[in-house]
């Protein structure tokens, strides 16, 4: 068989490891189907592919010379994408959305038609629930004034947010942390009860939920501590739900298939539905969740605009929140809003306003950090791209921040992970920080004795979980010396000199362990931690078990409780004493320490800076060198997406 010329473009991409193999594979099958087509044309095919592993949803070929700049494409490669875009004629496996070609071309943009549909669906279906006009519910200034005492603050966004979701099927409520989304979110539902309850006997069903089990846990707590202090009826707070699902779960994952329970044919049985940690979300995800939502019901989605994206295909959040920042009200908006609310939004009323932006509000006073908070400060400055800001926090006296200005040496990352790097925050006035000898000190000195049965055992283990949880180290990568595969071999070998544990073999107790994948016969989720601990077995000697902390509905409100598992029985995990950014999010830890490569590269990015120093409630601490740091904070993460333009 003779090798087909076509395929010379994908070979010196192959060379230059600008394709993976799967791209080259994907653009081969699709010159099988059209022997006629330009080899430009493959290429193209096989850059979607990449783009996609990239987490873009198309392949924009008006901004094809731009991409073509920043990774220094070679000159015929231009030459011939230049010739086969002028030609204006299209292989056989390229359409406009008709038929059943595998690639779309919509306007400029090149899609896998399964994004393309996704993209269109997601769009359609939100732009469907906002052109539904929908009443304004009685005795709504009145209960929005009872929830939201009079504040300094104006406006009070998140008076503003509620009035906007109790007047709409679909809100997006976004904002930094601390700003209060599960404040707002709660007193949200407070509201929608409360409202509902003064017309109909039956309250209105509702769901909460999350991208992943650890987020779901969290949102979860949030609202076990908001409900108690919830100025409503105690049939209102009754009717708000503490239970908080992943989305899988929700809608009914089927093993080994993309396919859920719950779809358009059989939809959830819900009339609000809660969306946490929405930037989270992949556009394929957000595709079948709104596929399954009734017609009628709401869907609130929460989330930071600013945090990096799903590690899948789409930046829906980023999105729909665009420009959030400047508000883009129109002036119908803000005349409504005045007299239900009492607050003047009229400074965020744009003459350029769209729809969607009557749906998004933004919180924007951070009750977490204050004035005074160098993390607040820090996660602002990189947030903003200020780079001279960011240098300039770090070398005034701080006491919640510091920087390791280089590459982290043996010793400097002992210092870390044992305690902190305490000496730094002691030099600044700062309160001792944590590190990982912490949680084995815990483990060792609260061990129950070997009789002191289930119960004293289960307590030690939540403790030790809880300890542990209190410092977290962060990096960009997975592999090499400072990503997670490599880091987590330093860090046990740290602690293996300190003899806080014993890393002889796979399992050894002490170590902690991230579910990878979801394992619903075990109730475990991907992004659940546990820490192997040795307990008394059925025998009465110890034996390690893997002691995660899990949901438990088994009772009338869902609360959470230890289960023991073997680890013989546990499938995808990875041991966790360094995480990547990505699988941290939805997490908070009291000490964060982000440890960067010794080179730039594409994944560092200000949102993967700005998502890693927020993670942090009382100290960070940032490992990398003064050039990496000004690229992260330069580099600014855009995913190719049309889904904005359809939402107009």
């Amino acid at each position: 068989m003779q090798p087909d010329s076509r395929l010379a473009l994908l070979a010196h991409a192959i060379e230059q490891k600008r394709l993976r193999a799967l791209d080259t594979a994907f653009a081969r099958f699709l010159a099988e189907q059209d022997t006629q087509a330009d080899p430009a044309w493959l290429l193209l095919a096989a850059l979607l592919s990449r783009q996609l592993a990239d987490g873009h949803l198309c392949l924009d070929l008006s901004m094809w010379q731009m991409l073509a700049d920043e990774q220094s494409w070679p000159s015929h490669w231009r030459d011939a994408i230049e010739r086969a875009l002028q030609a204006h004629s299209l292989p056989t496996w390229i359409g406009s959305g008709e038929g059943a070609t595998p690639l779309v071309l919509d306007g400029t943009r090149l899609y896998l038609r399964r994004y393309w549909n996704h993209e269109r669906q997601v769009a359609q279906a939100i732009s469907e629930r906002w052109s539904v006009a929908q009443p304004v519910p009685g005795h709504l200034s009145e209960e929005l004034a009872r929830l939201f005492p009079a504040s300094a603050a104006q406006p009070d966004w998140p008076r503003v947010a509620c009035a906007l979701a109790a007047h709409g099927a679909f809100t997006v409520i976004t904002g930094g942390p601390g700003t209060g989304k599960t404040t707002t979110v709660v007193r949200l539902l407070g509201l929608l009860q409360t409202l509902h309850l003064r017309e109909q006997p039956r309250p209105l069903r509702i769901r909460l939920a999350a991208p992943t089990g650890k987020a779901a846990a969290r949102l979860n707590a949030s609202i076990h501590g908001q409900l108690a202090r919830l100025d409503v009826d105690d049939a209102v707070r009754m009717a708000i739900p503490a239970t908080v699902d992943t989305l899988h779960r929700l809608l009914g994952a089927r093993p080994d298939t993309r396919r859920f329970r719950h779809d358009a044919a059989h939809p959830l049985a819900l009339d609000v539905l809660v969306i946490d940690e929405a930037s989270m979300v992949d556009l394929e995800m957000m595709s079948a969740v709104l596929a399954a939502l009734p017609s009628s019901a709401r869907l609130i989605l929460l989330g930071d605009k600013d945090q990096l994206s799903s590690v899948e295909a789409g930046a829906v959040l980023g999105d729909l929140c665009r420009r959030a920042e400047g508000g883009h009200y129109e002036q119908a908006t803000a005349d409504w809003l005045r007299t239900t609310t009492g607050n003047d939004v009229q400074p965020w009323v744009r003459s350029d306003a769209h729809a969607l932006d009557q749906h998004v509000v933004m919180l924007r006073h951070s009750h977490r950090f204050d004035a005074t908070s160098g993390i607040g400060r820090l996660a602002l400055a990189v947030n903003a791209g200020d780079l001279g800001g960011v240098r300039n926090l770090f070398q005034s006296p701080q006491p919640d921040i510091a920087w390791i200005d280089g590459v982290a040496d043996a010793s400097e990352l002992a210092t870390l992970v044992l305690h902190g790097g305490r000496e730094h925050f002691a030099a600044h006035g700062g309160d001792a920080p944590l590190g990982y000898r912490y949680y084995l000190e815990v483990l060792r000195q609260e061990r129950p004795a070997i009789d002191a049965g289930d119960e004293a055992h289960a307590q030690w283990a939540r403790h030790v979980l809880d300890a542990f949880h209190r410092f977290q180290l962060l990096c960009a990568l997975r592999n090499g010396p400072y990503g997670t595969e490599g880091l987590n071999q330093q860090i046990a070998s740290i602690l293996q000199r300190a003899q806080l544990i014993d890393a002889g073999h796979d399992w050894y107790e002490g170590r902690p362990v991230l579910v990878t994948r979801n394992d619903y016969n075990l109730g475990l989720m991907n992004g659940d931690v546990g820490i192997a601990l040795r307990v008394p077995s059925a025998d009465g000697e110890p034996r390690l078990r893997v002691a995660f902390l899990v949901a438990d509905s088994s009772g009338e409100a869902q609360t959470e409780r230890i289960r023991f598992i073997l680890p013989s029985r546990l499938g995808e995990l990875e041991t966790v004493f360094a995480m990547t950014v990505h699988k941290s999010q939805g997490s908070e830890f009291e000490h964060t320490a982000l440890v960067l490569p010794e080179r730039a590269s594409g994944v560092l990015t200000r949102e993967l800076l700005y998502t890693g120093v927020t993670r942090a409630r009382r100290w960070f601490t940032l490992v990398g060198g003064g050039d990496v740091v000004a690229e992260a904070v330069g580099r600014v993460t855009v995913r190719h997406s049309g889904l904005r333009d359809r939402l107009r």
